[in-house]
C-alpha cells in the first residue's frame, strides 16, 4: 500500500509539472500565416473531421498540403479525429472547415492542453509506472525515485506540454512494447510497438532492436520448434496490426502510396533548422546540401546510419538479453538521430526514452545525456517563449535526479562500466577514468548553463544571426557522439547484472 501511495505522489508531481509548463506559450502563438505545431495539430482535427478519409493525405481545395498537411501515419490521423469529435461537442468553431484556420483562444488552449495530459495519463504514465515497479532493480524507494525522474524529464514536458505535440503517445506505446518484452509477453509487446510505429514513423529508430531481440529469442528457442511457433505468432500479430491501422487506405493502391509519400518526405532535404546531428554540424564546414545531390545525401546518410547501428544490433541478435535490448535501443535510436536523413531537433526524444530506462542502471550517464537532449532543443524553446519553463524544469531535474539516484556517489569505474575503456586505454594505466568522467560532467553542465544564458543575454553580430543556435547544436552533437561511443563500449563489455543476463523473461 505504501508503494502505491508513493507512486501516486510521483504521478501527481508529474502532472503538476506538466500543467505548470502548459500555462506557458506554445509553438507559433499569434504568428500568422502558418503559426506552428499547435495549429498543425488543430488543423489535422479540422481536416479529419470534415473530409472523407480518402482525402486526408491528398492535396485539394479543402486540404492544402502546404498548410500543415498530414505527414504522419494513420494512427495519428485517427487520434486527431477522436480529438475533433470532442472539440465539436464543446465548440464547433474549433474544427469548422476553413474558418477555423489559425483559431486561438484561452478555452481552446485549455482543451488542447487537456488532450495532451489525457494522452499522458492513459498511455505514457501507466507504462512508466509498471516499468519502474516490475523491470527495475533495487528497493521500492529506488524504483519510485526512478519513476519520478522519468516523469520529470524536461525534454518531453517542454515539447508536449509547451511547444505542443503528442510524443507521449508514440513513446508511451513504445514503452508498452518494451514492458511486454521485458515481462515475456512478446506478442503483446510486438503489437504495442507496431501501434507506436503506426502513430509516428520516427519509431523506426527503435525498430531494429525490437526485431533483433525477438528474432534472437526465437532462434534460441529453436527455429524448428517453439521458436518457430513464437516467430509465426509475432509475424501474424504485427501483420494484422498493420493491416487494421491501414485498412481504409489498402483498397486503392494510390491511397497507400500517397500516405507513404507523405510520411517519408525525401524532398525536404537532409536536415531542417539547427538540429544537433552530424549533418548540421558538418554543414558549418562543408555546405553539404549544395555539394551533394538529394539522392547522394540519401545514400550517404543511409550507409552511415547502417554502419552505426549494425554492431549493436548484431550483438543483440547473438545475445538477446533484456540488458542488451535496452542498450541496443539506446545505440540504435541515437545512431539514427545522428546520421539518418531529414532529422528534426525534436527527434532526440527517441533516444531519450531508452536513456530514461537506463536511469536506474547508469544514473550519471543517463542524467548527463538527458540534460544534453533538453539543451539541444534550446533554440526551439527560445523561439517559442519557453525559456523560463526550460530553466526551471532543467534545474529541477538535474538536482532531483542526481540526489535521488545518488548519481555522483555511484561513480566508480565498475559502476560506470568503464572496463571496456580501460582495455582500450591500456597505454594510460594511471588515468583515473571515473574521476575524468565526473569532471567532464561538471564542465559540460557549466558549459550548457553558460550557453543557455548567452542565448538570451548575448546579441549575435548582424552577419552571424544564427551563431548561438549553431554553437548550441554543435556542442550538443559532441555530447551525443560521445554518448553513442560510450553506450556501444558498454554493450560490448559483458553482462550487467543477474537480471540483465536472463536470455528470456
Amino acid at each position: 500500500m505504501e508503494t502505491w501511495s508513493l507512486v501516486s505522489i510521483c504521478i501527481l508531481l508529474g502532472l503538476t509539472a506538466r500543467w505548470g509548463v502548459s500555462l506557458s506559450s506554445y509553438s507559433g502563438a499569434g504568428i500568422p500565416p502558418k503559426f506552428g505545431d499547435y495549429e498543425a495539430q488543430r488543423h489535422w482535427q479540422e481536416v479529419t473531421y470534415n473530409l472523407p478519409i480518402h482525402e486526408w493525405y491528398f492535396n485539394s481545395t479543402d486540404n492544402d498540403l502546404n498548410y500543415w498537411g498530414l505527414d504522419y501515419p494513420p494512427l495519428t490521423a485517427y487520434h486527431s479525429l477522436l480529438c475533433a469529435h470532442v472539440a465539436k461537442l464543446i465548440n464547433p468553431e474549433w474544427v469548422e472547415l476553413h474558418k477555423s484556420r489559425g483559431y486561438e483562444s484561452s478555452a481552446h488552449k485549455l482543451f488542447m492542453r487537456a488532450t495532451v495530459l489525457a494522452a499522458d495519463l492513459l498511455i505514457f504514465i501507466p507504462a512508466a509506472v509498471l516499468y519502474c515497479l516490475y523491470l527495475s532493480d533495487g528497493s521500492t524507494k529506488k524504483k519510485v525515485c526512478t519513476l519520478l525522474c522519468i516523469l520529470l524529464y524536461p525534454g518531453l514536458l517542454l515539447i508536449d506540454n509547451g511547444h505542443f505535440q503528442y510524443n507521449s503517445v508514440s513513446l508511451g506505446l513504445a514503452l508498452w512494447g518494451v514492458l511486454g518484452l521485458g515481462l515475456g509477453w512478446d506478442v503483446l509487446g510486438s503489437m504495442a510497438f507496431t501501434l507506436s510505429l503506426n502513430y509516428k514513423q520516427m519509431e523506426l529508430y527503435h525498430a531494429l532492436p525490437f526485431f533483433c531481440y525477438l528474432l534472437g529469442k526465437c532462434a534460441n528457442q529453436g527455429l524448428m520448434g517453439r521458436g518457430l511457433f513464437l516467430l509465426l505468432r509475432i509475424a501474424v500479430t504485427v501483420s494484422m496490426t498493420f493491416a487494421l491501422c491501414w485498412l481504409p487506405f489498402l483498397a486503392d493502391p494510390r491511397q497507400a502510396s500517397q500516405v507513404v509519400t507523405r510520411i517519408f518526405p525525401v524532398a525536404r532535404g537532409l536536415f531542417e533548422d539547427k538540429v544537433a546531428n552530424m549533418w548540421c554540424s558538418l554543414n558549418i564546414l562543408i555546405k553539404i546540401k549544395t555539394v551533394l545531390s538529394t539522392d547522394s545525401q540519401l545514400c550517404l546518410s543511409f550507409a552511415l546510419t547502417l554502419l552505426a547501428v549494425l554492431p549493436s544490433s548484431i550483438k543483440l541478435l547473438m545475445k538477446p538479453t533484456f540488458w542488451q535490448f535496452k542498450l541496443a535501443l539506446m545505440n540504435s535510436s541515437l545512431a539514427f538521430f545522428l546520421f539518418s536523413f531529414h532529422v528534426h531537433e525534436k527527434s532526440i526524444l527517441l533516444p531519450a526514452l531508452p536513456a530514461c530506462l537506463l536511469l536506474n542502471d547508469l544514473p550519471l550517464m543517463a542524467i548527463w545525456f538527458l540534460q544534453a537532449t533538453t539543451f539541444s532543443m534550446l533554440p526551439l524553446f527560445v523561439k517559442d517563449g519557453l525559456l523560463l519553463p526550460y530553466a526551471v524544469t532543467s534545474l529541477a531535474f538535474l538536482f532531483l535526479s542526481t540526489y535521488l539516484l545518488s548519481a555522483l556517489e555511484r561513480c566508480s569505474e565498475e559502476e560506470l562500466r568503464l572496463a571496456g575503456y580501460r582495455r582500450l586505454l591500456v597505454c594510460l594505466p594511471a588515468l583515473d577514468l571515473a574521476w575524468t568522467v565526473k569532471w567532464k560532467f561538471y564542465i559540460s553542465t557549466v558549459a550548457m548553463a553558460c550557453l543557455s544564458i548567452a542565448s538570451v543575454a548575448v546579441v549575435p553580430p548582424p552577419h552571424l544571426p544564427d551563431l548561438l543556435p549553431v554553437v548550441v547544436s554543435a556542442c550538443a552533437f559532441l555530447h551525443f557522439l560521445g554518448t553513442l561511443i560510450y553506450f556501444n563500449v558498454v554493450q560490448f563489455s559483458g553482462p550487467h547484472s543477474r537480471k540483465g543476463q536472463k536470455k528470456t523473461n
